[in-house]
């Protein structure tokens, strides 16, 4: 048998944490056992789907490269094969149509309430022969069995049964003619050849229900895996004040795709106590079966350490994309006007915290400064300064070699012609150079400015500063 999994989210929201980890723990267990991973897009509501969270799910999966081997199917295209099904259920009499109004719905199940009893439909329409007019709204549903019990060997949750007496008729069709969830989802896994559904432990109560509807339809009946809930640091279910917000707000906020699947797949799952997983560890590491039962805290100094982490570690090269897309995202469109995404990457790696922090402090390779930081000028531009990078540039233009370890030694020389330390010749070079007087070392900041830009920049400082 060939495992295959799907993804299926509603484009009725962006795509967040625990939907992000849904789609990696499925992917991993298809590649894990070389099967097939499929994206479907479950579209049936349409007052709340829009294009704009299909986009957005989309780009999340590319971006976290969750590569889908089938899709992405839409619920929403597949109407004719509902009705088709749902046709062949009400001829072998195992779906009925409901005409029942909404004022009598809710008076059946306010005197349920009140004697005590879970609310229910009392499948008032099976039997009904009633005569209906033709344009008389109405829903259907299906029958569901009236005693025994639904019972699944749920992967994380163990052995879980369900008395079918406590389940009612569901609707399977509205009456504006459109299908519903639990009866579109059957069908697809159905269709598509799904063998393990890996989804959020909020769909548990509607898995009796859909196993009854595959039985009905003489489907084979998947494997499968609830995932246990994310939590706040505090224990508090997940929302945005814990980080509970869309997958590409992480790659706004500066986090790599890696750290962040990284991350995701230790929320809930484990291998013994190794924290950092390459990709082909994780495929080749994960299994259902070690998929703790307990709800998973988010932890965001853990996803900042993870960042930092393959910051540092990753070829600069791949860094350099994303940091690309930050500089772009603050307006730097044309990076031929400043050093190489990677350089700036090896010389920074070590003094931030995400790519968007880098962007901000690697702008002044690009751009012109407009400004001087005052914090730094206040410190570090006193008496003596100005002549000090006088005679700086000086040394720099006489140079033979433009290289940091030239540049260091020419600076040092001038430290010690002015008898001064570094500190009095490089910080204002560098709030001179790039605006601010924190950089990497004053040679390989140098290099990142490059030897005209250095040359030109100093020159207006000291035109800056000599008029104060």
């Amino acid at each position: 048998m060939t495992v295959k999994t799907r993804f299926a989210p509603s484009p009725t929201g962006f795509l967040h944490v625990g939907g992000a980890r849904t789609a990696l723990f499925s992917w991993l267990y298809a590649r894990h056992c070389n099967g097939q991973f499929v994206l479907r897009i479950e579209d049936t509501d349409r007052e709340r789907s829009t294009q704009e969270a299909i986009d957005a799910i989309i780009d999340s999966m590319k971006w976290i490269d969750l590569k889908w081997d089938e899709g992405p199917y839409y619920q929403t295209k597949r109407f004719d094969r509902y009705t088709e099904v749902i046709n062949k259920l009400l001829a072998e009499g195992k779906a009925y149509k409901c005409y029942c109004s909404k004022e009598r719905l809710e008076k059946m199940r306010d005197e349920q309430m009140k004697a005590g009893l879970k609310p229910r439909y009392d499948g008032h329409c099976r039997e009904d022969h009633t005569a209906h007019s033709p344009d008389e709204p109405y829903v259907i549903r299906f029958r569901n069995p009236d005693d025994g019990v639904v019972a699944f060997d749920d992967m994380v949750k163990g052995h879980i049964e369900f008395k079918n007496s406590e389940l009612d008729d569901f609707i399977i069709q509205r009456s504006d003619g459109t299908p519903t969830y639990n009866f579109c989802v059957v069908v697809d896994d159905w269709d598509m050849g799904i063998t393990h559904v890996i989804r959020g432990d909020d769909h548990v109560n509607n898995t009796p229900r859909q196993i009854n509807l595959y039985k009905a339809l003489g489907a084979p009946v998947p494997v499968f895996c609830h995932l246990a809930m994310i939590l706040g640091d505090d224990g508090a279910k997940l929302s945005k004040r814990h980080g509970a917000v869309s997958v590409m707000q992480y790659r706004e906020d500066g986090y790599l795709p890696e750290a962040l699947v990284n991350y995701l797949v230790r929320l809930g799952w484990s291998h013994g106590d190794q924290e950092i997983f390459t990709r082909d560890e994780m495929i080749k590491l994960f299994t259902l079966d070690a998929i703790t039962k307990s709800a998973s805290g988010f932890n965001t100094k853990k996803l900042d350490w993870l960042n930092a982490h393959y910051m540092k570690t990753l070829p600069a090269s791949e860094v350099a994309k994303e940091l690309e897309w930050h500089l772009n995202k603050i307006g730097i469109t044309d990076l031929s006007k400043g050093p190489k995404a990677e350089d700036v990457v090896r010389n920074y790696c070590e003094r931030t915290h995400t790519l968007k922090e880098m962007a901000q402090k690697a702008a002044c390779y690009y751009q012109n400064i407009t400004e001087y930081d005052q914090a730094g000028v206040k410190k570090w531009i006193k008496e003596g300064s100005v002549e000090i990078l006088q005679a700086s540039l000086e040394a720099l233009k006489a140079l033979s070699s433009w290289d940091a370890k030239s540049i260091d030694e020419a600076l040092e020389n001038v430290a010690k012609a002015k008898e001064v330390g570094m500190g009095k010749v490089g910080q204002p070079l560098r709030i001179a150079i790039t605006g601010s007087a924190m950089s990497p070392g004053i040679g390989d900041t140098m290099m990142l400015v490059g030897q005209q830009r250095t040359f030109d920049r100093i020159q207006k400082a000291i035109e800056h500063f000599s008029s104060k």
